[in-house]
């Protein structure tokens, strides 16, 4: 079955903006950072649960949700654009960061070791999270999309869910471990325990995104008048024509 695609979008490239600007952030500001979250029970005002978590937590779902509304309004093709867009521009970024950072400072500016301890993400941690990011984002646009013919565009929370719960899992097993296994600042029952969270975390937050996400996709659909199927498209990642 062919379907006819629109030449110009009006909102696809702000989306891309915005898509490449999350991955920035919390890849190059939150990506080694660990926060210890506590629940407080409302009856007795006692912890109930404390546990640590990757900070990225925080902003890095939204990703995933941006990679769902694009497979599900404009198809495999374009999202397949936009995670190439961010995995080079998260490449480019490093590089600047590293460069600036390594620069020597001036003889009157004292902030150099602070600056260091922030900004400096080791080549590791980079690597990993490239990897790990157009892994999961290429896997949950790919699921979504063959989701979406099954269903014939019925039960959209089934697709956002079940892409982001295969996406996300994919990202976790291949981020952490790259990342941080075999640091003596992570052992491996820290490093379990915030994988777990961090999974867990991040489909949960999709789960109730749900709602916005359909808000999203609705508003979107009418205003690009377009709700793209891929049947016909070439999933290969490598590819960048939109077939």
């Amino acid at each position: 079955m062919t379907q006819p695609r629109r030449i110009q979008y009006r909102y696809l490239s702000y989306i891309q903006a915005l898509f490449i600007c999350i991955l920035l952030v919390i890849n190059l500001v939150g990506a080694a950072k660990v926060s210890q979250i506590t629940i407080i029970n409302p009856f007795s005002g006692n912890n109930f649960a404390s546990f640590p978590i990757g900070t990225g937590i925080i902003f890095f779902p939204i990703s995933y949700l941006i990679g769902n509304v694009l497979t599900e309004v404009y198809g495999y093709s374009p999202s397949r654009k936009v995670i190439w867009s961010g995995f080079g521009a998260l490449i480019f970024a490093t590089i600047m960061v590293q460069i600036i950072v390594k620069m020597p400072p001036a003889n009157n500016w004292s902030h150099q070791e602070a600056y260091e301890e922030v900004f400096n993400i080791s080549w590791r941690i980079a690597c990993a999270s490239i990897i790990a990011f157009a892994t999961g984002e290429f896997i949950n646009s790919f699921v979504l999309s063959k989701m979406k013919m099954f269903t014939q565009g019925s039960f959209l929370w089934s697709r956002t869910i079940g892409s982001t719960i295969c996406g996300e899992a994919m990202d976790t097993l291949i981020f952490y471990p790259l990342a941080f296994l075999g640091n003596p600042d992570f052992p491996l029952i820290l490093l379990g325990q915030i994988m777990l969270a961090n999974y867990i975390g991040k489909v949960t937050w999709e789960v109730f995104a749900t709602p916005l996400t359909y808000a999203i996709v609705d508003w979107l659909k009418k205003a690009e008048k377009e709700d793209f199927y891929d049947y016909e498209t070439n999933y290969n990642p490598f590819v960048l024509e939109n077939v």
